[in-house]
């Protein structure tokens, strides 16, 4: 069973990408999280930028659903904290995803995420740039001001996968 940990931290992800707010996460909540995030980037369809952003977008959707259970359309919170529930066995797939979203939010394709291109991943989650200013300095341990594809992995594993309050990878999304 989830910890109440995992429960706060990821329930407002969930919510977020629930976007028509029904509980449940369908193919249409990701569409829409997609054209959110192919929005706020600019990316027009037919381009790289867009068929990345959709494959990122619509793969979530794909290993959420495989993930979750029998009835093939719809993903509950509580599917997504019984998956979460089995990741820290999973470290490969765990970071495997936070490649894939490493390579949507790092915008300039320069290997590192800078606070601009955080804030606009908590953008594309949330539809709102929060408190991401906030929160990047203590994501950035060694206070250079980026994020290697290395540290964002170890980030995301801490979030998916974590059950420590102290760790700092709880704040990917933002503080919850």
């Amino acid at each position: 069973m989830a910890s109440d940990l995992q429960r706060r931290k990821i329930a407002p992800v969930f919510s977020a990408m629930d976007a028509d707010s029904d509980g449940l996460l369908t193919e249409s909540d990701f569409r829409a999280l997609t054209d959110r995030w192919t929005a706020l980037r600019g990316a027009e369809p037919g381009s790289d930028a867009h068929a990345l952003l959709t494959a990122v977008m619509m793969g979530w959707w794909a290993a959420l659903l495989a993930g979750a259970g029998p009835d093939g359309e719809t993903v509950t919170l509580a599917d997504v904290l019984a998956v979460a529930e089995r990741l820290p066995s999973m470290r490969d797939a765990v970071v495997g995803t936070a490649n894939a979203m490493f390579n949507a939010v790092d915008r300039d394709g320069d290997g590192e995420v800078s606070a601009a291109e955080y804030g606009e991943m908590i953008e594309g989650w949330t539809g709102t740039r929060g408190d991401s200013a906030e929160v990047f300095p203590l994501l950035d341990a060694d206070g250079d001001g980026r994020l290697s594809r290395a540290e964002f992995a170890d980030l995301w594993f801490e979030f998916w996968a974590g059950d420590d309050s102290g760790a700092r990878g709880n704040l990917v999304f933002g503080r919850y």
